[in-house]
């Protein structure tokens, strides 16, 4: 009994086991489970019964569960073909359509061009890049539109490079796909609106700032002019306002949610990124509380499984600390890689996140 419920608290400990549990078809192909009392290995996904834990492996492959003596499962196939690897190539697909059409294809146009039916392409889409064509059409423009305002002399040359085939509709979004206008986006945020504050919480100094959308930046440190340098740094000539007492809420509000994040942070954010680094970031929070995931996980997650490199870079971009939670990402052997706000905050942040979760588990 001892070794079958040191078994089960090795799988249940594990974060494959939450895919298998909720039988997620994005981690298929990252690895297989094996029964033992059946000698069956299955995919992620598996709509099978689920087994209990302390009859469970985990493996890396088909061919290792195989060399362990498992038989493949004949209801999920997990030695054939990977369908995920089929649905990410559909999506990739599309992705790539939507980034040269000087119009943004409709639901349909993209359906019927990697022959799916436009519902199924639509749930496709979104579970594998975590947002709708639509959005990530317009995400990919405000990426061209602010490489095209760093290059372009012209706001009108710029707005037709990046694809919007009239300036009217440009302008009626502008606010929305740079967070101010385009003319103050040149300027460097000029006419730009931020409030910011510093304050201390368990693992240093932390800035806050919220720009008219939302909370723009979360940074930690162990220097407050540093970190105000850097804010300086991203909007060089907006208005900078010391925190009023409403502001001075908001951050209580999050440096409680540093302290402990099972709280909700009811609050809007300004999230800024390329259409690449949204759907990184999405996929981090979806990472469980107490968990961490690879790279190479992410990646494959995001539909991208060889860009596990970039996707470091996206976690290395990401302005809003602990909120999107980068520092659940981990190397594929498990340790601990770099952190922009030190691997030391990351390790601490990891500790007190599982500390937390299994007092949850052990609540009533």
């Amino acid at each position: 009994m001892t070794t079958k419920h040191h078994q089960a608290n090795q799988t249940t400990e594990d974060a494959r086991w939450q895919a298998v549990v909720t039988r997620d078809d994005t981690a298929d192909g990252t690895f297989v489970y094996a029964v033992h009392t059946t000698g069956i290995y299955c995919r992620p996904s598996c709509a099978a019964r689920l087994a209990r834990s302390e009859n469970i492996n985990f493996y890396t492959s088909p061919h290792e569960a195989e060399a362990a003596g498992f038989r493949a499962c004949k209801r999920c196939k997990p030695n054939q073909t990977n369908l995920t690897a089929s649905h990410t190539e559909k999506v990739a697909s599309a992705c790539r359509l939507l980034e040269t059409s000087e119009i943004i294809p409709s639901l349909e146009d993209l359906a019927k061009n990697v022959g799916l039916s436009k519902y199924h392409f639509q749930r496709l889409f979104k579970r594998i890049t975590g947002v709708t064509p639509k959005a990530y059409a317009q995400a990919y423009r405000t990426q061209k539109l602010r490489e095209q305002l760093s290059e372009d002399d012209s706001v009108t040359n710029a707005i037709y490079a990046a694809g919007y085939n009239t300036q009217s509709r440009f302008y009626a979004e502008s606010n929305k796909v740079l967070g101010m206008t385009a003319s103050e986006f040149r300027k460097g945020g000029a006419n730009t609106v931020i409030k910011f504050a510093l304050g201390e919480c368990s693992l240093g100094t932390i800035l806050v700032a919220q720009s008219e959308r939302g909370v723009c930046a979360i940074q930690l440190g162990d220097d407050p002019t540093l970190l105000l340098q850097e804010l300086e740094g991203r909007f060089p000539n907006a208005e900078l306002i010391g925190a009023d007492r409403d502001f001075e809420k908001t951050v209580a509000q999050i440096v409680g949610f540093v302290e402990t994040p099972t709280q909700d942070l009811n609050l809007p954010l300004d999230i800024r990124g390329t259409a690449f680094q949204q759907r990184v970031w999405q996929a981090l929070t979806g990472i469980p509380l107490g968990t961490t995931a690879s790279y190479s996980e992410i990646a494959q997650r995001i539909g991208a499984p060889k860009s596990f490199r970039a996707v470091a870079m996206a976690c290395g971009a990401n302005n809003l600390a602990v909120v999107i939670p980068c520092h659940r990402v981990v190397r594929n052997d498990g340790n601990l890689s770099g952190y922009r706000w030190g691997v030391e905050r990351k390790k601490i942040l990891l500790s007190n996140e599982k500390f937390l979760s299994k007092n949850e588990l052990n609540e009533p």
